[in-house]
This record gives C-alpha cells, structure tokens and sequence, in this order.
C-alpha cells in the first residue's frame, strides 16, 4: 500500500495530502539516469584501466616473453661480434703479420659486413620488427664469419707457402768458408782497385783458388747466366719473394738461363774475369732490387759464435775492393 505524505499548511491552519507535480518527478528521474550512466562510466573506465583484460594480459605475458628472448639473443649476438671483432683483430694484427702478409683493409670487410644503426628501444617494437632485427644482426655476423673464413684460408696457403720461401731466401755462404778468412771486403764505400777512388761497394768479395766451387744460396731460378764487361761471367738468381742474388767474376758457369736451382747447388767456379784484381766470387743480396748487406743472410750455416766473427770481420775488412 502506498504510503500518503501530508504537510501543515500555515495559510489554511490544516494538514493537507502532499502531491509531488510531474514536472519534479521527471526531473528525479532526469537526475537519477545521469547519475546512473556517470557512475557506470566511471566503474568501467576504472576497471579496464586497472583490471585487464584476460587477452590483454596475455598479451602482455607473450610481450614481456618476447622481450626476454630478444634481450637473450641480443646479449649472444653483441659476444658473437665481440668476438669477430677479436678475430679480425688478430688475424690483421698477428696471423698476417707473421707472414709478412697486408692486413685486410676495413673496406673489404665493410662490403660484406656492413654495420647497421644502433636499433630502437625494444619497448617500442612490435614482434615483426624484433624478428627482422633479430635476422639482420645474424646475416651480419653470418657474411663476416663467411669473409674470415675466407682470410683464413689465404693464411692457410702462406702457411703451406712458408716453408718454399724459407728454403728461397738466401741463407748461407757462397763459397765454403769454415774458417772465416775468406771474406775480403764488406759492404759499403770502398777505393775501387782499378779506377783508384771510392765507389759503393754493394756486396761482399770472398777470395778463394781458380775453380772453387760457387753455390746458390736459395732456391730460386737463373735470370742471367753469361759474361759481363766489369762483371765478367756471372749469374743473376732471382729467388721469389722479392728477393735476388748475384754472382760474379766466375771461371766458368755451370748454371743455364731459366734453370731451377736449389739451395747448397754449385751454380760456377771462382775465377777473376772482368773489371778483377784476383780470384774471388762478389757476391750481392737485393731484396726488392735494393742491394743490401749480404752478411746478413748467413744464418743457417753459422752458428751465433761464428755469426759474431763474421760481422766483425766484414765490418773491419779492406778498405780496397777485389772489383
């Protein structure tokens, strides 16, 4: 049963029933929805900012799961390039070295390898980009793997190279000389025993009997094998590597042009033909067509005693050349 509502009325001394007018109860009613519809707005915006969504946190979980994975993977990748970074290092700075080998210039590797920008934050990358970030990286590190195994197959060849050039280079004496005496004069500035003043002396004389054997002093090919005007019969050895040696003033030649000669051969004989004052074998190292003191290159049939003396006398020897 409906409650009535009365109120006093002072102007008629009664109680009269109290009647609501429907222009008032509209408004309640007005009021009451718009309170309603603001205050559903307001629970629902609280509850999906605060309380997500079960596809929204499964999102996030497979997101922060990703996240992870890439910082893993990045972390192997970045030690991955530290360590290409080392072999690259090494391989200019010690492998090739070693063997007298260039260094890769950075260009050529930067043809294969070249380094990308430092990438987004991945807190602002969607998973395609992370996964194209990812392959790039790999590709990167896969072309420069690829290039170093490519230098290091070159190095592989100097290696199995190494040991021809060893036996080229020129590394011992000329003539047989145990004893040591037979070095007359060194390198360097000496008075020319036919024209009388000082000329560059760019080998060394070893004095020796008409017809002591002369031998290559590495392996190498004949370039020249024949007589000269001040050289007389000589020959001319050029071992690779940039390195040649001549012969000179010989009796006889026993060596033709083109002929391959090993280390220890006997190439001639000692004699004085031309611009000579006496039987002796001049005898010149050149390494890239420069001559250079010979003395140097008698390593392998000397000990460092030996060594020692020889350097002393070549130092000390005739201020007067044999040519």
């Amino acid at each position: 049963m409906k409650k009535i509502k009365y109120f006093y009325n002072t102007q008629t001394l009664r109680y009269e029933k109290l009647e609501t007018p429907l222009r008032v109860r509209l408004l309640r009613l007005f009021g009451f929805l718009s309170a309603l519809v603001v205050s559903s707005a307001i629970v629902i915006y609280l509850y999906s900012r605060f309380i997500p969504k079960p596809a929204d946190m499964e999102a996030n979980k497979k997101y922060e799961l990703i996240k992870d994975n890439y910082q893993q993977l990045n972390g192997k990748v970045k030690n991955l390039q530290e360590q290409m970074a080392t072999l690259e290092k090494r391989d200019n700075e010690v492998y090739r070295s070693i063997f007298e080998a260039n260094p890769l210039p950075d260009s050529a590797r930067a043809k294969l390898t070249e380094k990308k920008k430092e990438i987004e934050k991945v807190n602002v990358m969607n998973d395609d980009e992370i996964g194209k970030n990812i392959a790039a990286q790999l590709n990167n590190i896969n072309a420069r793997v690829a290039y170093q195994f490519e230098s290091y197959n070159g190095i592989e060849k100097l290696i199995n190279n190494q040991g021809e050039k060893i036996a080229s280079i020129p590394a011992i004496q000329p003539v047989s000389n145990k004893q040591l005496t037979r070095i007359a004069s060194g390198f360097g500035m000496r008075i020319h025993p036919i024209y009388g003043i000082a000329k560059m002396h760019n080998g060394l004389d070893f004095t020796a009997p008409e017809g002591t054997p002369i031998y290559a002093t590495g392996n190498g090919i004949v370039t020249t094998a024949g007589p000269g005007t001040g050289t007389g019969n000589h020959v001319i050895i050029n071992h690779g590597y940039g390195y040649e040696t001549v012969y000179m003033h010989m009796v006889r030649i026993k060596v033709t042009q083109g002929k391959k000669v090993t280390r220890g051969q006997v190439i001639g004989w000692v004699g004085t033909t031309g611009a000579s004052t006496g039987p002796h074998c001049h005898y010149e190292v050149h390494i890239n067509g420069t001559p250079v003191d010979p003395v140097y290159f008698f390593f392998n049939d000397l000990n460092a005693e030996e060594y020692d003396r020889l350097l002393k006398i070549a130092a000390t020897g005739s201020a007067k050349s044999f040519d």
